[in-house]
């Protein structure tokens, strides 16, 4: 297939040819941005962009598909959901902007896996250490809830980024039952031996995979999301979040993480 036989930015063939003819994670970053492949959720985005918050109506939105944000060299991966309407969608950096974004950032800093506590902007001055944001579904859905047919059109991207993390990656922290079922198909497709039967999701759920040629091993941890919903009922507490990343950067080999990371 030649430029001109590949698949356009609308199309649902995109993110599968894209992805795998990205070299770097620069390179991925960049073509998610394109991507329009899933009309309900192009739609959606663009609306909120037209029409914002009150609080934020005298901000541009970025109102695109949302790239994954740390070092491509992380040793430590955290999975979401999606970006916020009014976070990801409006600041166009994963899990910036909104409470969230807030309440992670917050424990990222707290485990010592972040230069500050809060993510406001894309040029707030944040940087993480060797941790890098992503999710299943890189354009913010109605009501937080993608669609199977979204989260599989959209899961090309992930795959490559993963694959791409995959000479530093050691542990991959997922937030949230959505994320886990995203997840889970992703690492199998790319050859890592799983546990059978494939573990349940749950809070502090933790399982190692290993490579399918070297035997490595790849730690996989579960975590509540940290959505306003969980954070007020306290389903998941700061404490609780800082556990679980603080966990991870120990497998990850992140013991003192601020004195050699980037972002």
């Amino acid at each position: 297939m030649d430029d001109r036989d590949a698949p356009r930015p609308g199309s649902p063939g995109f993110p599968g040819h894209q992805a795998v003819a990205c070299r770097t994670v620069d390179e991925l970053d960049l073509a998610v941005t394109d991507c329009r492949a899933c009309p309900r959720l192009v739609e959606w985005r663009e609306q909120v962009a037209r029409t914002r918050r009150a609080a934020f109506r005298d901000e541009p939105y970025w109102g695109r598909p949302v790239p994954g944000f740390g070092p491509p060299d992380a040793r430590l991966a955290v999975v979401g959901l999606a970006p916020a309407a009014h976070g990801g969608n409006r600041t166009g950096r994963m899990f910036t902007g909104d409470p969230s974004g807030d309440f992670l950032m917050a424990a990222l800093y707290e485990a010592g896996l972040a230069s500050q506590p809060t993510s406001v902007a894309a040029d707030d001055g944040l940087r993480l250490y060797g941790v890098r944001l992503s999710s299943p579904v890189h354009c913010a859905p109605p009501d937080n809830r993608p669609t199977p047919q979204e989260r599989d059109t959209c899961r090309p991207w992930l795959a490559r980024e993963l694959d791409l993390l995959r000479p530093t990656l050691r542990t991959v922290v997922v937030l949230g039952g959505f994320g886990w079922q995203a997840l889970l198909p992703v690492l199998a497709a790319a050859g890592w031996r799983l546990p059978r039967p494939r573990p349940a999701f749950g809070h502090g759920v933790h399982f190692t995979a290993y490579g399918p040629d070297d035997g490595r091993e790849l730690a996989v941890l579960g975590c509540y999301h940290p959505s306003q919903r969980n954070t007020s009922t306290k389903r998941v507490t700061l404490p609780m979040l800082v556990d679980v990343l603080s966990h991870a950067a120990g497998l990850a080999g992140l013991a003192e993480p601020r004195s050699d990371g980037q972002g």
